[in-house]
């Protein structure tokens, strides 16, 4: 029996960090938003469908169980606009970090889809490091943390992306992350009638 691929995660280092930042990702990482997507207009909520629909084909391979697909899918999306990353830089990470795989873990022990570093519990969180492996929890802490990094980078994706690997100024993860969001980039053609 093959064992699983181990998780190609680096190591997020834990840096000091002021109260004030602190307590924001803490408020943010408990908010009980649930995934539910909201639209102003029937045009977005054709757009999203659209998204999830495309998303859910490209993803098939990876996850084949269309519930599990479609909620990963429905979360993600919901976390990114929460975040406000781009959900197909989120999905590329996932595919470098852990390759979709919900129970993934690194050898430096980064946990979950987003290979979350299990200190983040008890900086911003509750101290329950098994919760990473939750798929809302840990897209939320991964997410949050992703914007935190480009929060403390000035918006330089490639240097808040090797912050989130623990190699900041090093080329090959931010690299194979963007290399991994052309998979998931989407383009909203709607039918005409």
């Amino acid at each position: 029996m093959a064992l699983p691929r181990a998780a190609l995660a680096g190591a997020q280092l834990e840096e000091p960090m002021i109260d004030a930042v602190r307590n924001a990702l803490s408020a943010s990482i408990h908010s009980a938003a649930p995934p539910i997507p909201e639209f102003n207009d029937t045009a977005s909520r054709l757009a999203y469908l659209r998204w999830l629909g495309e998303m859910s084909e490209r993803l098939k391979k990876k996850v084949p169980e269309p519930q599990p697909r479609i909620e990963f899918l429905q979360t993600v999306w919901y976390e990114t606009r929460r975040s406000a990353l781009d959900v197909s830089l989120v999905l590329g990470l996932i595919q470098v970090e852990s390759n979709f795989r919900k129970f993934a873990v690194s050898s430096a022990g980064a946990r979950g889809l987003m290979q979350v570093m299990p200190f983040w519990t008890r900086v911003i969180g509750d101290g329950d490091a098994g919760q990473l492996f939750r798929m809302q929890t840990n897209l939320r802490f991964g997410c949050v943390i992703l914007r935190h990094y480009l929060g403390l980078e000035n918006g330089d994706l490639f240097l808040a992306l090797g912050r989130y690997n623990g190699s900041r100024g090093k080329a090959p993860y931010p690299n194979a992350v963007f290399a991994n969001q052309r998979n998931w980039k989407f383009t909203d053609r709607p039918s005409v009638d």
